[in-house]
């Protein structure tokens, strides 16, 4: 049985609201020098869930679910830091203001940048809510321990989501199960954050031929994602032998630098943790929630 320090977690609640699509101009210029417009980050996305495929749409960096930020107007400010941070994936929602008050949602990611967290909710409750409204989140899992597992950094899970992952120990490694494996040559915007306890960061997706020879064209929002040669304890760096494991949060970008958002969850130096192939490794499909929402 795996043990952790889950009863010393401290749960707490964090406020944020429905935050409006944003955009400072029409046009965005994509990685080969073209003009674009098209819908983004932001809003409430009633056709894009966690368990959808992230390429593939009329989109840039678009976010599953119900986009939300503490403070709207001050992106950079200490209550969207307290929020994006304390957030995590798994985190219980509750929408506490408006017509869709005590409809419950599922932190899906955390949004670099821009501050967003992502929250999935019922199609039922997303044709409730509106720009602005209310959510209240039970924030709890920033501090967990694998007590067993001493080298590996554990970061924005909630322990129940743990508890559902299909963990394995094998040979003294942590084994998680992932949809793809992703060279570190691909990890672009957000490489060199000073830590990855919120946000994330990028699959560069410029280079297509390869992308598709891996596979890594058929990632979904929710997929979990093993990023090789990734040292995500402290920051985001290069380091061989290194292994992080994040979320795949966002979708495909046009931008250069930019694709596929990873939240990390795991990150290890020692060599004690693994992962093994497995194409179902979806939060959605582990909390029924998204796709998988019965």
């Amino acid at each position: 049985m795996l043990r952790t320090n889950k009863d010393k977690l401290v749960c707490l609640s964090v406020m944020g609201m429905v935050a409006p699509p944003l955009r400072s101009t029409p046009y965005r210029v994509d990685r080969d020098g073209v003009p674009f417009v098209l819908p983004g980050i932001g809003g409430i996305t009633y056709n894009v869930k966690v368990g959808d495929p992230a390429f593939g749409w009329a989109g840039d960096h678009i976010e599953p679910g119900v986009s939300t930020a503490a403070d709207i107007e001050k992106r950079s400010d200490a209550k969207n830091q307290a929020y994006n941070v304390l957030s995590c994936i798994g985190n219980t929602a509750v929408v506490v203001s408006g017509e869709a008050k005590g409809a419950k949602g599922i932190v899906t990611g955390k949004h670099g940048g821009i501050e967003h967290v992502l929250i999935d909710f019922a199609d039922a409750d997303l044709d409730k809510l509106c720009i602005d409204d209310k959510i209240q989140i039970r924030a709890v899992g920033q501090g967990l321990k694998l007590l067993d597992y001493p080298g590996i950094s554990v970061m924005n899970l909630d322990p129940g989501l743990l508890e559902k992952m299909g963990l394995e120990e094998h040979d003294g490694k942590l084994v998680v199960p992932v949809a793809a494996k992703i060279p570190a040559k691909f990890m672009g915007s957000g490489l060199g954050s000073a830590s990855a306890a919120s946000g994330d960061y990028d699959i560069t997706t410029s280079e297509q031929e390869e992308l598709k020879e891996l596979g890594i064209d058929q990632l979904k929002f929710g997929d979990l994602v093993a990023l090789e040669d990734c040292d995500n304890r402290f920051g985001r760096s290069y380091r061989r032998g290194a292994l992080s494991i994040g979320v795949i949060v966002h979708s495909d970008c046009l931008l250069a630098g930019h694709g596929p958002g990873v939240t990390t969850i795991f990150s290890a130096i020692d060599g004690s943790l693994a992962f093994r192939e497995d194409k179902g490794a979806n939060i959605a499909r582990m909390l029924g929630i998204g796709r998988y929402r019965s």
